[in-house]
């Protein structure tokens, strides 16, 4: 079989596995080519929509990559016949509705409140003259960091240049309708004093939430009485006016002529009327996908004026992209909390997809996340440790820079370098850091009760008596010393001679004593990595009380003849 006949039966046996694929975003791409049915054109918009009032938080991110997602997962359905743009838009002409907690100077913005937020002077300095235009540009750093094929578009720009001049001149002339859609969905005292635009000041450039006193839509203008009290009339084009929040979604949909949009789940009871005021101006309302919103570790909604979640910068400080996109291709369906403890699982979940890829079949793969990650395209990687192996060797050996674990990983995975392992020397750097600024300051030695402090001693003498092994040899003898006592054995289940199992407090029990954490890697393949005699020396350490007294929380507690069941 020649080369060319080999690339047409993979293509051949990809297509036909991607017509009938269950991941997420080929079931939204398939909803996207039964809209071309009924909506036949030449290119396909995707888009996301940003509010950059805050600095800009993982969840903005998410919306990017799980669109880029669905998007090329419409390009393999349709054989790349069909153009595609994915345009991601800041409503960077909201006026700033209140002043955000996680600036370095909040009392110098007060005067800037109802001011568009491309208005509102820089609070973080540098090249970018507003508040919008910095976080429009902390957001388009990383996407572009990321390698994503997108375009960025500003409402301050949109609006101002005419781009959204007829959609506007079009929403004056069907006045009344968006208001019959609108007026329900408010309470009585807000009806009173409703307008689908929001006038810019002329006196002071603040976005105006007031009543109209009038509406030419012959003239494509609006009335209502400023600040100053002086009645003004002024055109809905030009930068001018904007467009209420819920209107101006249908609106832009309207102007820009969008096929898909996804937003979080705070959106859901809206978007019927995104898809009215999108019908009212003579547009297609979008096919949606309503994902679920991220949670902070106290179960509290992400807020980007609060500053409650990660930010972008943070997850980069301990992880890599890939794991961050891993995080949002998994059950967006589902509310999950974003935290600094998601960052070790992410990785090594990341890294353990990757590693069954070449192995599956197509089916399997394009179920497999990192074939959406990678738009198809992932990387061969083969990593002799964990990440999570990789801070507890951190941790255990209290390192302060990655030389410290690359005398721990050359010992164990002999050939290995950073020259022949980048990936590797990366996710040292990585575990490094996430030490020393997430681990460090917040674990806890438990100091061995006595008799846990004879059952390490055990531990100790069978680990001595041990000569060179492996990872399995080590951890049946770690095991063989936990079957001998009830308070770790299983009734549950079996050892491989037929005796009970050892229980999960046996390791608890381990990981609190010479971890100081609740929990930890495969233990045999710990003491693997960092060396029988070393975990013998941490042994003793333990035993003496050395570990507890030196914690950052301070002494374990003291010794009593209880029976710990971990």
């Amino acid at each position: 079989m020649t080369a060319t006949a080999q690339v047409e039966d993979v293509a051949a046996e990809l297509r036909s596995a991607a017509e009938n694929a269950s991941a997420w975003p080929f079931e939204e791409a398939r909803k996207i080519i039964e809209r071309l049915k009924r909506k036949p054109k030449a290119e396909i918009l995707f888009e996301t929509g940003y509010g950059p009032s805050g600095l800009p938080h993982i969840g903005t991110f998410g919306e990017v990559a799980r669109t880029t997602m669905v998007r090329h997962a419409f390009r393999v359905l349709t054989d790349d016949t069909i153009p595609t743009r994915l345009l991601c838009f800041s409503d960077d002409m909201d006026g700033m509705r209140k002043i955000p907690e996680n600036v370095p100077d909040p009392v110098a913005m007060k005067p800037y409140l109802q001011m568009p937020l491309t208005a509102v002077p820089n609070p973080f300095g540098g090249p970018y003259e507003s508040f919008g235009g910095h976080n429009n540009a902390m957001l388009r750093r990383f996407l572009d960091t990321f390698g994503f094929d997108y375009e960025f578009a500003s409402a301050t720009d949109y609006y101002k240049s005419g781009k959204l001049d007829s959609v506007l001149l079009k929403a004056a002339e069907k006045y009344e309708a968006i208001m019959e859609v609108m007026l329900p969905t408010l309470g009585e005292e807000r009806q009173a004093t409703y307008s689908p635009f929001l006038p810019i000041s002329p006196t002071s450039g603040r976005v105006l939430y007031v009543p109209l006193k009038g509406v030419n839509s012959a003239e494509g203008t609006i009335t209502f009485t400023d600040e100053d009290g002086v009645d003004k009339t002024v055109p809905v084009t030009g930068g001018h006016v904007k467009l209420q929040w819920k209107p101006d979604f249908g609106a832009r949909w309207a102007a820009l002529d969008v096929d898909f949009e996804m937003f979080g789940k705070d959106h859901q009871t809206n978007a019927p009327i995104y898809d009215r005021i999108c019908e009212i101006l003579d547009g297609t309302a979008p096919e949606h996908f309503v994902y679920e919103l991220f949670l902070d570790e106290n179960g509290q909604k992400i807020s980007k004026s609060k500053g409650n979640g990660l930010t972008i910068d943070e997850w980069l400080t301990y992880a890599s992209p890939e794991s961050l996109a891993l995080y949002m291709f998994q059950s967006p369906r589902s509310a999950k909390k974003l935290h600094f403890d998601v960052i070790p699982k992410a990785v090594d979940e990341y890294y353990s997809f990757l590693a069954r890829y070449p192995s599956q079949d197509w089916k399997n793969r394009l179920g497999n996340p990192v074939w959406h990650i990678h738009s198809g395209h992932p990387p061969v990687e083969e990593l002799p440790l964990t990440f999570g192996l990789l801070l507890k060797l951190a941790s255990v050996s209290n390192a302060e820079d990655k030389a410290v674990l690359w005398r721990i990983i050359e010992r164990y995975a002999p050939g290995t370098t950073a020259q022949t392992s980048p990936t590797i020397d990366k996710l040292a750097g990585y575990a490094v850091r996430y030490f020393i600024d997430r681990v460090k300051p917040y674990r806890h030695f438990d100091l061995p009760t006595p008799f846990e402090a004879k059952v390490l001693g055990e531990l100790d003498a069978a680990l001595a008596a041990l000569g060179p092994a492996d990872d399995a040899e080590i951890q049946n003898v770690i095991l063989d010393v936990a079957r001998k006592h009830p308070e770790y054995q299983n009734l549950k289940t079996k050892s491989p001679t037929g005796g009970p199992g050892v229980s999960r407090a046996w390791f608890e029990m381990l990981y609190r004593t010479l971890l100081g954490e609740k929990e930890g890697p495969r233990f045999g393949t710990f003491v693997a990595a960092y060396g029988i005699p070393e975990t013998r020396a941490l042994i003793a350490r333990a035993l003496s009380g050395a570990l507890a007294t030196g914690s950052s929380s301070g002494r374990g507690a003291p010794a009593t003849d209880s029976i710990a069941a971990g």
